[in-house]
């Protein structure tokens, strides 16, 4: 056989869309999506295995703290500022490609304001602000450009 073929090749220089993402739906949930327990060490754990979009649902929470669960079932509420320093603590220890926090928003503008100053605050200059026009595709950056960075999707 060919060593050639041993050797994975993966070209990470071409648009964002031009790739299929790992990503990961009820991130936050350790067993089903009704009655199950909500956990920042899933976050943890789903970065460590490789997924790069995780999706964040935001809820308001008591005193002023916006908080992460299944909305309108009986999933324990975590919240989102534990959310967010688990996932700046575990997004690049094995993959320095970019994460995608897939946020799901269900929240007052004041909580709002609270989670903008929560992800500036804990992601600091991995956070990417910068903004991209949705025009064309074809003009978003690469995996490659955005190594070590996460990007919001709201």
């Amino acid at each position: 056989s060919n060593p050639l073929h041993r050797q994975v090749h993966q070209d990470m220089q071409q648009p964002l869309c031009h790739y299929f993402i790992a990503s990961s739906h009820n991130t936050y949930l350790s067993g089903d999506q009704l009655l199950s327990q909500s956990r920042a060490d899933m976050y943890a754990r789903v970065l460590q295995a490789g997924c790069r979009c995780v999706e964040v649902d935001c809820w308001d929470g008591p005193d002023g703290e916006p908080v992460v669960h299944h909305g309108y079932t009986l999933t324990s509420k975590i919240l989102f500022r534990d959310v967010a320093e688990t996932i700046n603590k575990y997004a690049f220890i094995k993959n320095e490609f970019p994460v995608i926090l897939s946020i799901e928003n269900h929240c007052s503008i004041q909580q709002q304001k609270k989670i903008a100053q929560y992800l500036k605050e804990i992601f600091g200059d991995k956070l990417d602000l910068s903004s991209v026009s949705t025009g064309d595709p074809r003009q978003l950056p690469s995996p490659q450009d955005l190594k070590g960075k996460i990007l919001v999707k709201v």
